[in-house]
């Protein structure tokens, strides 16, 4: 396994270029990046840090609401989501991190309870199916991978087991895996650590994020008020065994990037903090990761 981060954190605090970012990344020992849509896809820059070699590129990350309601949007994130399929190809860069995509209008009467369905993320899965299956299609053609995120807060179906299980069975294609998040299992009080198993063969990228759990504010204001009740943290400093995790992932037969996606509120309000939080979590994780 190779330890790396998404750019997104340290493009918003200011470190913008990618052969910036990239000799940051090698000089604090990262093997990886996952760059994100916040940095441009300029071939030349791409192309130079690539043959430096000091740091690997090994996916683009582009989530979005792809079933938008709004077809002009939908379109537009599609034709952008297929740029980055066409680039990563061409530069063979393994995969794209991605959403599926939600239509929000379809979640009404999320407590009708006489109609069960109503309530899930599955009435989006056909529109999902038919939006996708031509992407998988060219993404088959590029040799690229498509890995989607289970982050339920960006317009997402693919949030759990039981939706992976369906969007694997009907995107039936050798292309089409997760980008394994630990830490939106925790809040959701899904098993974080038994899916690895059962997807393990189809799992293709790994976001190391933890989430800590408040407990007293849960007690005051459940799971339905607000999100105040949890936060996302750097690796380790959460509930997640990462012992475990790794364990899981290694038993699977994981060999590919375990990537830090900071979004730590305690190491964010400054370029200095957010290094520091990328750096904390690289470190923890190296007792982890290849130490077996």
């Amino acid at each position: 396994m190779r330890l790396g981060f998404m750019t997104n954190i340290l493009v918003k605090k200011g470190m913008v270029h990618l052969d910036e970012i990239a000799e940051w990344a090698a000089a604090q020992g990262f093997e990886d990046l996952e760059v994100g849509p916040t940095v441009p896809m300029e071939r030349e820059l791409f192309e130079r840090v690539l043959e430096k070699g000091k740091v690997a590129i090994t996916s683009l990350t582009y989530c979005r609401n792809f079933l938008s309601t709004d077809s002009g949007e939908a379109e537009a994130h599609i034709a952008e989501l297929k740029k980055r399929i066409a680039f990563a190809g061409d530069l063979g860069i393994e995969k794209i991190v991605t959403s599926t995509g939600i239509n929000k209008t379809l979640e009404e009467g999320i407590y009708d309870k006489a109609d069960s369905i109503r309530r899930t993320p599955a009435r989006s899965l056909d529109q999902f199916v038919e939006t996708f299956a031509p992407i998988v299609e060219y993404a088959e053609k590029k040799n690229v991978k498509l890995a989607f995120e289970n982050c339920p807060l960006m317009g997402n179906i693919a949030i759990s087991p039981v939706m992976w299980r369906e969007i694997l069975k009907r995107l039936d294609s050798k292309m089409v895996g997760l980008a394994y998040d630990p830490s939106h299992l925790v809040w959701q009080f899904i098993d974080p650590y038994a899916p690895v198993a059962e997807f393990g063969d189809r799992i293709f990228h790994v976001h190391a994020k933890d989430t800590e759990i408040k407990e007293e504010r849960l007690k005051e204001c459940g799971i339905l008020t607000d999100f105040s009740w949890w936060s996302y943290r750097i690796p380790g400093h959460g509930l997640l065994d990462w012992r475990k995790l790794t364990g899981e992932l290694e038993k699977a037969g994981y060999q590919g990037t375990v990537s830090i996606e900071h979004e730590d509120p305690d190491y964010e309000d400054s370029l200095e903090l957010v290094e520091n939080g990328l750096i904390l979590g690289k470190e923890y994780l190296k007792a982890f990761i290849g130490k077996r």
